[in-house]
């Protein structure tokens, strides 16, 4: 019958079929696949529909006012002025003509409105000033408040007392829904609602109330009626046991069928399972299905793989972070009957059992295991006393003597003495380990040292460490000589014996070595290793590299030992000096240093810039008459050196010999007339107070230097100096003439003009200085705090808008605009300012004030150490950073930021040089300054 069946019956007809087509046969429809005719106002099937959709009836509706929306024609619609609401003509064609008249209508349109736009924002303007001022912020009410809080006290603010929770209980503590899963007890409880009564009530019987003829009670007749298995008869109870059998039972067959019908193979990946069991091992209190289901996984890998290590020491951990120590000291020890041979099982059922139990299970252990190192180990670790551990140890030594770990945990317990026998005897037994002949070689007198070290070598011919071990006992000793002969020989030894010689393993070694204080060694090693691997091109920039990178490790004595060496194979590179004597200059004594540029200077002669070193190192040190002394050489070498006059000139005024002083600078502007020279002529004459002789000299430079701007500026600060504000002014223009580039000059004599009151004078002057010098942010910023001096906050705001327009990437700009903020705008001024220059140091000092304006102590110290880090020459910084720790600071790092400043040198900085520059400072040092400066400031940003 099936081979008849057609194999199309049963299925869907295709898409578009219609029966007969094919011969010829025409379809036809019929009133059951149209539906049935309705009148239009016949209410619809769909009765659940949204109201508006329910009737065809609403439908016309909304077809009708869909039609009036398009054009309601209503006289009330009508005015009389604007005509219809509406368009007449929406449902005409919108062709092009109509399409140009609104455009034209559109641009009318604009042209009315732009024409009364600035009088409609001055009014909008206006109206939200009054209803600010009628209905101010809360923020701004309580402005004056805020500022108030300034002045409150740590004691005060502590004693504010603290806002009590004024919700009532409900609220305070809402109770949850909570849902508690239900126990089977529950179930178990109500079920027996349902028994079957197999006894009436005797009270029942006896008022004849539900006597029924059929014997039984209420039991019917007909077995079946309850199925045994989950419910018990006559209980009715659901068999919470039987369930979890029958799940386990499901489990067991599942696990069963995916093992093969070899014995004690498995296609399951033990490693695999362990693996997936690590994710499943839950913490102690964690889901206790998880665990349940980790201990069933557990418990088919151990009994599909008996003999596999992990899946014991698994199981045992498992117990162990579910709280069943006992269980898990069980599964161990059955571990340890499956898999003897297995040192973590061992390992682990040591760890898990209690002090004695465990010794008896390393006992054993150890018999079946008489060569595991970690065994022993573990052993001796279990013993209090050092005897036994000692006992453990040597018994563990004679089972496997070539142990490094055993010999030297055995040693580590001994006297020196003992030591250096069992040693002795270590060495013979690993003659290979370098850590053992080492050892041995520094506990036994120098003469037996040698020999040890040189049993070591022909031992391990191929180690490094036992060479450099001997050059530092022979240094220790005091035979350095022999140093140099023993690291040349390693390094051929090695060599000889097929060792690559890594050249950043022996920078390391000598590091190490300059650590420990072996100086001579360390020399050695970098003057051995370090043209090792290196193009003769590259010499000079990596030797450069190596020295700032032990100077970063702190091994002082190894750069100094490659600018000793660099120095040999370039001692006319004046690079190299230099940076070898700031090296000594930062890490040296005097005397090193002083040497170092005595040498420099044989060399490099002309080399201006280590004569002024040496120089000033003689001077700083008090010894005028050897600074001359060098000077007068360097006068010698450089004949006609600026540089060496003016510096003649420094060391004689600042010693109050003014008069060699002069007759020094006419020699100068006479052999070797510079505007410098000419400068520091005026100068001189200046702090001196020769006003008359500095105008003179002035005079006499600008005839042959008119376009040094410094010059100009000399003359007319003289001519303020003298109060004779017309000839400044006119100082300042003519300067100006000659050198429009020059910052400065435009800035003195703007603050010239607003000095003498004229503001207008003073802002058009910048506004010309702005556009002759586009793109200066010294410039932007003078106009910005020349509108904020004269009380235009507004204009002050809207200028330096424009500025960082124009300087975007402008530190100075961005660290005023930050403070020219309102305290709550600030902070987001910051980071801007921080994205666009990232590290500027105006930007990261302005961050460190905001900080110290919140009285964020510790974060304003980091910005601020920070700042001199990224700048050291910014002496604005250091101002600040001293006045921070004046008021915020101990006496410890007052100290610390003082000398770092007197080392640094700073130069530069807009308070700094209005001070350092001042004629009344000329002769203080540095430290006078900063202190000077830090007075000046006044913390109210």
């Amino acid at each position: 019958m099936n081979k008849k069946k057609k194999p199309f019956l049963g299925m869907p007809a295709p898409l578009g079929y219609v029966p007969g087509l094919g011969r010829g046969a025409t379809g036809f429809t019929t009133r059951s696949d149209i539906g049935p005719a309705r009148d239009a106002n016949d209410p619809v099937d769909d009765r659940h529909a949204p109201p508006g959709k329910r009737t065809v009836g609403d439908q016309m509706k909304k077809s009708q006012a869909a039609d009036d929306d398009d054009e309601d024609l209503n006289d009330t619609n009508y005015d009389e002025f604007n005509g219809y609401a509406g368009s007449l003509f929406s449902s005409g064609p919108y062709e092009k003509d109509d399409e140009e008249a609104d455009a034209i209508y559109a641009a009318l349109d604009k042209r009315m409105d732009e024409r009364r736009k600035e009088r409609r924002e001055q009014r909008e303007k206006e109206e939200i000033e009054k209803y600010r001022m009628e209905r101010p912020k809360i923020q701004q009410q309580f402005s004056d408040l805020k500022r108030k809080l300034a002045e409150v006290t740590e004691e005060e603010w502590l004693s504010i007392p603290e806002v009590g929770d004024a919700r009532n209980k409900r609220q305070r503590n809402p109770r949850y829904e909570k849902l508690t899963p239900v126990p089977d007890s529950f179930f178990a409880k109500h079920l027996q609602t349902g028994e079957n009564h197999t006894s009436v009530d005797p009270r029942q019987t006896q008022f004849g109330g539900l006597n029924t003829p059929y014997p039984g009670g209420l039991n019917t007749p007909y077995p079946g009626g309850m199925t045994p298995g989950l419910m018990t008869p006559g209980t009715g109870d659901l068999d919470m046991r039987k369930i979890g059998q029958a799940r386990n039972t499901l489990m067991d067959m599942r696990l069963s069928q995916v093992s093969d019908s070899v014995s004690g193979q498995t296609v399951v990946d033990p490693k695999g399972y362990l693996t997936d069991l690590n994710s499943m091992i839950p913490t102690h209190g964690g889901d206790i299905n998880d665990i349940k289901k980790a201990r069933l996984l557990l418990k088919s890998v151990r009994e599909t793989n008996p003999h596999h290590p992990p899946a014991w020491i698994a199981s045992a951990r498992l117990e162990e972070v579910t709280g069943k120590l006992q269980v898990a000291r069980n599964l161990i020890m059955k571990g340890t009957e499956m898999c003897p041979k297995s040192e973590d099982v061992w390992l682990e059922a040591a760890r898990l059992q209690p002090g004695d139990t465990a010794k008896a299970v390393v006992a054993q252990a150890v018999r079946h295991l008489p060569q595991s190192v970690r065994i022993y180990i573990r052993a001796a670790e279990l013993e209090t006393d050092i005897r036994a551990k000692k006992r453990v140890l040597r018994k563990a030594l004679e089972h496997v003597p070539n142990s490094v770990r055993l010999w030297k945990a055995a040693v580590e317990l001994e006297e020196p003495e003992d030591a250096r026998i069992m040693l002795s005897r270590a060495v013979e037994c690993c003659p290979t380990s370098v850590e053992l002949w080492l050892a041995l070689a520094r506990l036994e007198t120098y003469e037996n040292a040698r020999k040890v070290l040189n049993k070591a070598r022909e031992n391990i011919p191929t180690d490094r460490h036992i060479w450099i071990t001997a050059a530092k006992l022979e240094e220790a000793n005091g035979n350095t000589q022999m140093v140099e002969k023993i690291i040349d020989r390693a390094i051929t030894s090695l060599r000889a014996n097929g060792v690559e010689i890594n050249r950043e393993q022996w920078i390391q070694d000598a590091e190490e070595c300059d650590k420990a204080g072996s100086v001579a060694t360390c020399q050695a090693v970098m003057r051995a290793v370090i043209g090792i691997g290196i193009e003769e091109e590259d010499r000079k920039h990596t030797w450069m590299e190596d020295a700032d990178s032990c100077v970063a490790h702190s091994a002082l004595e190894c750069a100094r030992a490659v600018y000793a060496y660099a120095l040999q194979v370039f001692p006319s590179k004046k690079s190299v000096w230099l940076r070898a004597a700031y090296f000594e200059k930062n890490h040296g004594t005097r005397e090193s240093l002083e040497a170092l540029l005595q040498r420099a200077v044989a060399h490099c002669p002309k080399a201006e810039v280590l004569w002024l070193m040496g120089a000033k190192s003689k001077w700083l040190a008090g010894d005028v008459p050897a600074a001359r002394s060098i000077l007068a050489l360097a006068f010698q070498a450089n004949p006609n050196s600026e540089e060496i006059w003016l510096a003649a000139v420094k060391l004689e005024s600042e010693n109050n010999e003014y008069e060699r002083a002069r007759r020094l600078l006419a020699k100068a502007r006479s052999s070797a007339p510079t505007a410098r020279v000419f400068m520091k002529s005026v100068k001189l004459e200046w702090v001196l107070g020769n006003l008359t002789a500095a105008q003179e000299l002035c005079e006499e430079a600008l005839k042959h230097y008119e376009d040094f701007p410094k010059l100009w500026m000399m003359k007319g600060q003289i001519e303020e100096q003298e109060e004779l504000p017309e000839k400044a002014r006119e100082a300042y223009g003519q300067g100006l003439k000659k050198c429009p580039h020059s910052t400065p000059l435009w800035l003195l004599l703007s603050r010239l003009e607003e000095k003498v009151g004229q503001l207008t004078r003073a802002r058009a002057i910048l506004e010309k200085s702005r556009l002759k010098n586009p793109k200066n942010p010294g410039l932007w910023l003078e106009s910005v705090r020349l509108e904020y001096r004269a009380g235009l906050k507004n204009i002050a705001n809207t200028l330096m808008a424009k500025a960082l327009q124009e300087c975007p990437s402008s530190g100075v700009l961005w660290s005023e605009a930050i403070f020219l903020e309102a305290r709550p705008q600030r902070k987001t001024k910051s980071v801007d300012a921080l994205k666009k220059c990232e590290h500027d140091p105006h930007v990261l000092l302005a961050v460190a004030k905001l900080f110290w304006s919140e009285r964020k102590i510790t974060k304003a110290r980091e910005w601020f150490h920070r700042t001199v880090k990224i700048d050291s020459d910014l002496g604005d910084a250091w101002a600040f950073f001293y006045k921070f720790e004046l008021q915020h600071g101990t006496e410890e790092q007052r100290e610390e930021v003082r000398r770092r400043c007197e080392n640094a040198e700073p130069r530069h900085g807009e308070l700094w040089c209005a001070v350092s520059k001042d004629i009344a400072n000329w002769q203080r040092k540095i430290g006078e300054i900063l202190v000077l400066v830090a007075a000046h400031i006044r913390n109210t940003f």
